[in-house]
């Protein structure tokens, strides 16, 4: 039975509520606001209907979860995958508050899902399917109540069709184009944004290698699971800087060069392909000699000294977290670690950087397209970098601080912080 991710974020809400609890005097107060926060406050389901290139009529199961308001509007992205479920749209809402809290933008969490295989559509079919969703929610979401943005297999073309529909919609919305943010950059999206999840996690690397006194970043190996925007970026970004990424891989396989990948050769080299495996290159050039193929099980086992996992959740759980070699995980996709896994690493002393913080550069540079949208006035790239690299260097200090001033492992000082905000919140507005 698939793990289920609902009931995963729920245990860690628990967990880190254990530890929070002693913080509040009125313990009981505290616990009924833990009980709201294991739920969203409004899921809206349904079917939305799309007209195929036959001329068929077709239903997709749609969804969006809206988590928490209490800081601010909710925020999150929107997937279009076949194994999209209602639970994992509400868990995803779940992480986005907490995510959204970590990094203290005036955010609560959403999260929307369509079950589709957008891979069998057609251009003109998926633009119907988004423009579809986009009416499904429109009554739901605005720059002040809900901001979707992009998520698995959705772009910045997909987020344009939507703000273009939900405008036709909401005619008097004059603040629609800050309704969706990850847009295009002809439709007021963010300079920075399509790197920015990528480069928000190399920030905390950074931060992470001061902290562990790492002297030489080419001795430092790196694995990543996921070879799409995120993962890319991450290892773009992380070579740029001397660490040595040694394998990559994308859904269905992988490559390991020892001597360190040449990150933008093997995406040159994977668009030609329309895969990953086969594409072994390194310094500038793609030759099978480099090294090897793997699987994406065999990646997750290397021994390295950074794992990222930057595909789907759970892919770290408790029937491979024992056989998990590497020495840190920076978690750069949602929930790709189950709570049992979680603890058998904690066992292990692998030390965790959270998908809360570590993914968290996405939603911090959304927040500034949404605000750049709102005032009319727009940043350079520089500009925005500058603004988003304090952010989630503050945070991971933040977190580090917890972790040594309270002795607790990464993942409950980023959970203790984030948890902390939203409940403080919600006892402030008297909704507990």
């Amino acid at each position: 039975m698939k793990n289920n991710p609902h009931t995963n974020a729920s245990k860690q809400l628990e967990d880190v509520a254990e530890i929070l609890r002693a913080e509040y005097e009125d313990g009981a107060r505290f616990d009924r606001a833990i009980e709201l926060l294991k739920k969203p406050q409004n899921l809206i389901e349904g079917e939305v209907e799309v007209k195929m290139d036959n001329g068929e009529i077709k239903k997709f199961k749609a969804f969006r979860s809206q988590h928490s308001n209490a800081v601010g509007p909710y925020k999150g992205g929107i997937r279009f995958h076949r194994d999209v479920t209602r639970e994992e749209v509400i868990a995803l809402s779940t992480w986005m508050t907490w995510k959204c809290s970590v990094t203290n933008l005036p955010y609560g969490g959403g999260k929307g899902g369509v079950i589709v295989d957008p891979k069998k559509l057609s251009e003109a079919e998926l633009q119907n399917l988004s423009r579809a969703y986009a009416r499904f929610i429109a009554n739901d979401i605005g720059p002040w109540i809900d901001v979707p943005a992009p998520d698995v297999n959705t772009t910045p073309q997909i987020m344009a069709w939507m703000v273009d529909e939900y405008q036709k919609v909401k005619t008097q919305d004059f603040a629609s184009l800050a309704t969706f943010t990850g847009k295009p950059l002809e439709l007021g999206g963010s300079e920075g944004r399509n790197e920015a999840t990528g480069l928000g996690g190399v920030y905390l690397l950074e931060k992470l290698a001061k902290k562990l006194d790492w002297k030489r970043k080419k001795d430092i190996t790196i694995a990543i699971q996921g070879f799409g925007n995120v993962g890319y970026f991450f290892a773009y970004h992380a070579d740029k800087l001397g660490y040595r990424v040694v394998a990559v891989s994308d859904s269905k396989s992988g490559v390991y060069v020892e001597s360190g990948i040449d990150p933008e050769k093997t995406l040159e080299c994977k668009k030609k392909t329309k895969g990953i495996e086969g594409c072994l290159c390194s310094e500038g050039k793609c030759n099978a000699d480099f090294g090897k193929p793997i699987s994406n099980q065999e990646l997750l086992e290397l021994d390295v000294d950074v794992l990222v996992p930057a595909a789907l959740e759970n892919v770290i759980n408790n029937t491979n977290a024992n056989n998990i070699k590497a020495k840190v995980i920076i978690e750069m996709a949602n929930g790709p670690v189950t709570p049992e896994a979680d603890e058998i690493l904690n066992k292990k002393n692998i030390l965790v950087i959270p998908d809360i913080l570590a993914n968290a550069g996405g939603v911090t540079t959304s927040y500034l397209e949404w605000v750049q949208n709102l005032q009319g006035y727009y940043w350079t790239k520089e500009e925005v970098l500058n603004k988003l690299q304090p952010m989630m260097e503050n945070a991971f200090e933040k977190m580090w601080k917890l972790k040594e001033d309270k002795s607790l492992n990464t993942r409950m000082a980023v959970y203790f912080s984030a948890v902390k905000r939203v409940v403080d919140t919600m006892m402030v507005r008297g909704w507990i």
